[in-house]
């Protein structure tokens, strides 16, 4: 999921962030769950995704629609 949103390797995704990279594999096509998120932004601590906490789940997820709210469409193509 991840090479098909351009994420090549770990260094991109700490450059482009957790949020970022769910954004860019949900709009590429990809299956993407609210897990995937967690997990990237837990891995990117080194932590494992089941120890963030209700706060900081709450928070990637407002991180999420904030992009989006901000961010236009894009278009896919055909």
């Amino acid at each position: 999921m991840l090479a098909g949103a351009g994420i090549k390797d770990t260094k991109t995704l700490q450059k482009i962030g957790a949020v970022r990279t769910f954004i860019a594999v949900r709009d590429s096509g990809g299956r993407a769950s609210l897990n995937l998120l967690y997990a990237m932004a837990a891995g990117l601590q080194d932590r494992d995704w089941r120890d963030l906490s209700t706060l900081e789940k709450g928070r990637l997820n407002r991180e999420v629609a904030d992009i989006k709210e901000t961010q236009p469409p894009t278009i896919q193509p055909e």
